[in-house]
């Protein structure tokens, strides 16, 4: 019998094995999302689904995949393994968590559910060995899937019974267009269809016409970001571009943003150009950067989880991914976005308890600002967004709070901070920035690719066969991405604002270290402990 906490999903009629899977994640009743479409689904109905981020899209298509495979196994005629399932998705970061909620979902029923993903390009090999085995379901980008087909290492056409289209707004804007018409050709005629989607554009239409037939539309009644109980959205106004750069670093030195943030800006030059500048007051904070391999961005990711740090520089999707139609992958301006337009983290990246998502610079659409504010204020959590403006930005962010808000009420509400009381810090901001120059962004970029090089496990055996070459790399000219100066770190009395002196204390770890370092050098002094000792005469040996 299920746990009496999944008892709000036990009138959906799922495998027991499932409700006990759903008890061990700790959802005590579906969301929304999952309440209209899991029913819908079991019925062998096509649906196209939009639900804001972190709703619970991905268990809403996967409990029913996951039932009507236990179901068929069950019920049905013998009939031999094969492909059922396929899950499309933008990013390898996305297959890789779809592909984990399947497999905690299937956690009861492993042996008879086998899922894989076959999103990366690293491991060509070993995904044809597992697909050779025809896990009953695939998760992977269309590219990846696509390569398996026309090597006919992956087989569709007599098996496949239902298609998954996740995060679909992105897959066109993605540039996966082409690769998810040819794809299609290598299905079977009819399959149920699911189309989830945090937003309804000319994208999702277009899919919808060539995947669904005679869908049921789920437009969900309910905002698309929670409600101002749980999600509070601010709007701080800067006049200048100095002064967001002055502003971050006194709410992040003085704690007054505290736990975890995420900081959104719109090039990865600009995460560079921040991340360096937050280093001159000793503020740790690290750069999720499409142009490192998949696993290094999963290490940050994992990293940022555990508590590492407590700041992760990013820019969103919907920038790298720069929705122009007609256009390929990975051809934008130079310096301005990632090589690997997977970097994006603005939609379904799983980062855990983010306190705050601070936008740094203001998000290009609307959209965009949905999916960055829906990492924060996840599963009943409170969070906060904090997006700076500038003067010649006010119009766009009243297009921004048109779109989010409900009968003309205003969504954004003015941050209440008093930038003159900072104004001793001004100087101090200035020097930083004037360290932080395009030379050492260059260099803090090459640092990190040049790491990678030398740590990387498919260079070992190139290394070892070229070992001049590793011997160059080791000892190339060093980088230096900027000078950083100690005394920025230290943040005295007098600077900090006269309202602020008994609540934040930016250097008391520092001072402990002082203090500790003071009694051990008197402790040492050998003047101060000399002890006089008598020695004790020694018998002397009498000669035999």
């Amino acid at each position: 019998m299920a746990d009496p906490e999944a008892l709000g999903f036990e009138h959906m009629g799922l495998d027991p094995r499932l409700l006990q899977a759903v008890a061990d994640l700790g959802w005590s009743r579906p969301t929304l999302i999952q309440e209209k479409a899991i029913p819908l689904a079991l019925e062998g109905k096509d649906l196209l689904a939009r639900a804001r981020t972190g709703s619970g899209k991905t268990a809403a298509y996967a409990l029913p995949a996951l039932q009507l495979l236990l179901h068929r196994k069950a019920t049905g005629p013998a009939v031999e393994q094969a492909v059922r399932g396929l899950v499309l998705v933008p990013t390898k970061e996305l297959a890789r968590q779809a592909r984990s909620m399947i497999q905690q979902l299937a956690a009861y029923c492993a042996r008879d559910i086998r899922v894989a993903d076959v999103s990366s390009a690293e491991d060509t090999a070993s995904q044809r060995a597992v697909l050779m085995e025809k896990p009953d379901i695939v998760v992977g980008t269309p590219s990846r899937i696509l390569n398996h087909l026309q090597q006919a290492s992956l087989v569709l056409r007599d098996s496949l019974e239902l298609l998954v289209l996740d995060e679909a707004d992105l897959l066109f804007s993605f540039g996966f267009e082409e690769e998810l018409k040819s794809l299609l050709c290598h299905l079977p005629r009819i399959y149920q269809a699911f189309l989830m989607s945090a937003t309804f554009n000319e994208d999702v239409q277009a899919l919808k016409e060539l995947v669904l037939h005679n869908p049921v539309t789920l437009k969900l009644q309910e905002s698309q970001l929670p409600g101002p109980d749980q999600l509070r959205q601010f709007q701080v106004v800067c006049q200048t571009e100095e002064d967001k750069f002055l502003l971050l670093y006194a709410l992040l030195k003085l704690s007054l943003v505290r736990g975890k943030s995420l900081l959104f800006v719109n090039t990865l030059e600009r995460s560079y150009r921040l991340r360096l500048f937050l280093e001159q007051f000793s503020i740790p904070a690290c750069v999720l950067n499409g142009e490192l391999p998949l696993c290094s961005r999963c290490h940050i990711i994992s990293q940022f989880n555990q508590g590492f740090y407590d700041c992760v520089i990013a820019t969103d999707a919907e920038v790298l991914g720069a929705p122009i139609k007609g256009k390929r992958r990975g051809r934008g301006s130079k310096g301005d976005r990632a090589s690997d337009l997977e970097a994006g983290v603005a939609r379904g990246i799983d980062f855990h308890h983010v306190s705050a998502v601070l936008n740094f610079d203001l998000p290009p659409t609307p959209e965009a600002y949905i999916h960055r504010a829906g990492r924060t204020a996840r599963a009943n959590n409170p969070g906060m967004v904090l997006t700076f403006v500038l003067p010649i930005e006010q119009s766009h962010l009243h297009m921004i709070e048109e779109l989010l808000g409900e009968n003309g009420a205003p969504v954004l509400l003015p941050y209440q901070f008093r930038m003159e009381e900072i104004e001793g810090f001004r100087y101090r901001c200035r020097d930083a920035m004037r360290s932080v120059t395009k030379q050492a962004i260059r260099e803090a970029r090459l640092k990190e690719i040049k790491e990678e090089l030398l740590h990387s496990e498919r260079l070992k055996t190139y290394f070892e066969d070229n070992p001049r070459d590793l011997q160059l790399l080791r000892h190339d000219l060093p980088l230096h991405p900027a000078v950083v100066k100690p005394h920025l770190g230290h943040v005295p009395d007098y600077l900090v604002p006269p309202a602020l002196r008994g609540l934040v204390r930016p250097h008391k770890k520092r001072k402990k270290l002082a203090s500790r370092k003071v009694k051990k050098a008197k402790t040492q002094n050998p003047l101060h402990n000399f002890r006089h000792r008598k020695e004790r005469c020694r018998p002397t040996a009498v000669p035999s």
